[in-house]
C-alpha cells in the first residue's frame, strides 16, 4: 500500500474507532547492518518480534556490515512500495542519493541505533541512545574508580566511520580531559567484532610490557571487550583486576564476565529501538504528527554491584 493511500485509510480508520487495523496492514522494510556482535543481533530480533506483535509485515535485508548491500535494499524497499523503511546505517555518509529517493517515493524513513551526515528532513527521526553520553558514562566510571592512580588506557575503537564508534570515543575522552593521571596509550579498532577484539588487544598486550603497563581496556562495545579479555586470560593475565575493563551495550556475556570477575562495568543500549520506531510511524500515519527529531534512549551504567547474574538471566533470551 501506498503512503498516500495509508493516509486516506488512516482516516476511515480514525472514523471507525479501530487504531489496531492501520498497524496490521503495515509493510515496513528493514535494512539490518548485520550481526557483528551480540547487541545487534539482539536488536534484529527484538524488532521482528515488535513487528509480529503489532502484526506488520516486516522485511528483512542483512546488510554483511557493507553499505553497498544496504542502499541496494533500501532501493530494492522503494520498487516494492513498502509503507516505511527502517535502516541502522553501517557508516555515517554516502546516504543522502537514497534517502532522496525515498522521499521522492513518499516513504518515511526511520534511523535506528546510528545516525547519518544527511539533511534531517530526508528522514521522518531517529531512533537512538546518546552514544557520546555512553562514552562519557564509561570514562566517569574510570575517572571515579581509579582515583589519583597512574592509569595508561588501550581502547577498542568500533567499526571506522560509524557514528558510534566517533561519539563514544569523544564522550570517554571528555569524561577524563583534564586528568593528567588517566591517558589513552593505543587506541585501534576491532570492528565490533569479538574475534578482532582479541586479536587487537592480543597486540596491545604485547606492545604493552606483556600487558603489565595496562591499567585498563575500554571497548566501544561488549563483543570486542569479550574477545579482549580473553587475550588478557591468555597472556597470563587477570581481567578485571590486573587490567580494569569498561564497555558499551550491556549483553549478556558481559555480565557472565563479571560474575566471573572479569569485567568491571559497561553501560547499556537497548535493543528495543524498533518499538518507539514503530510507534512514530503510527502516530505519523494515522494523524501527519511529526514524531521528535531524535528519540533518546536511556544509557544506564551497570557494575557487579547489580545483580550481574540476574542480568544476565534477564536478558539472554533476547536473541543475543
Amino acid at each position: 500500500m501506498t503512503f498516500l493511500r495509508k493516509l486516506a485509510l488512516s482516516a476511515s480508520v480514525i472514523a471507525l474507532g479501530c487504531s489496531s487495523a492501520l498497524a496490521a496492514d503495515l509493510t515496513v522494510g528493514f535494512s539490518q547492518i548485520g550481526s557483528e556482535s551480540g547487541w545487534r543481533a539482539a536488536e534484529t530480533s527484538v524488532t521482528k518480534q515488535e513487528a509480529e506483535k503489532r502484526g506488520i509485515e516486516l522485511k528483512f535485508a542483512d546488510a554483511q556490515q557493507k553499505q553497498e548491500n544496504q542502499i541496494k535494499a533500501i532501493r530494492g524497499f522503494i520498487a516494492q512500495g513498502v509503507d516505511a523503511i527502517l535502516v541502522a546505517p553501517v557508516v555515517a555518509t554516502g546516504w543522502e542519493d537514497v534517502l532522496t529517493e525515498a522521499k521522492e517515493a513518499e516513504i518515511p524513513v526511520i534511523l535506528l541505533d546510528r545516525g547519518v551526515d544527511a539533511p534531517q528532513d530526508l528522514y521522518l527521526t531517529s531512533v537512538a541512545s546518546d552514544q557520546v553520553k555512553e562514552g562519557r558514562v564509561a570514562g566517569e566510571w574510570l575517572v571515579n574508580t581509579v582515583g589519583d592512580k597512574p592509569c595508561k588506557v588501550v581502547e577498542l575503537q568500533g567499526t571506522v566511520g560509524s557514528t558510534p564508534a566517533i561519539n563514544r570515543k569523544k564522550g570517554f575522552e571528555e569524561a577524563i580531559a583534564g586528568k593528567a593521571n588517566i591517558s589513552i596509550a593505543r587506541s585501534q579498532t576491532g570492528d565490533f567484532t569479538r574475534a578482532k577484539g582479541k586479536e587487537v588487544m592480543e597486540g596491545f598486550l604485547k606492545a604493552e610490557n606483556g600487558g603489565k603497563d595496562i591499567c585498563a581496556m575500554y571497548a566501544h562495545n561488549d563483543d570486542m571487550a569479550v574477545g579482549a579479555i580473553q587475550a588478557i586470560k591468555d597472556a597470563g593475565l587477570k581481567p578485571g583486576t590486573d587490567i580494569l575493563v569498561v564497555s558499551i551495550d550491556a549483553v549478556p556475556d558481559i555480565f557472565a564476565a563479571m560474575v566471573a570477575g572479569e569485567a568491571n562495568a559497561t553501560v547499556e543500549l537497548t535493543p528495543n529501538m524498533a518499538g518507539p520506531a514503530f510507534d512514530a510511524i503510527d502516530a505519523f500515519m494515522k494523524d501527519g504528527k511529526q514524531p521528535e527529531k531524535f528519540i533518546i534512549t536511556e544509557s544506564k551504567l551497570y557494575t557487579p554491584a547489580d545483580n550481574p547474574q540476574g542480568e544476565y538471566d534477564n536478558r539472554k533470551g533476547l536473541g543475543y
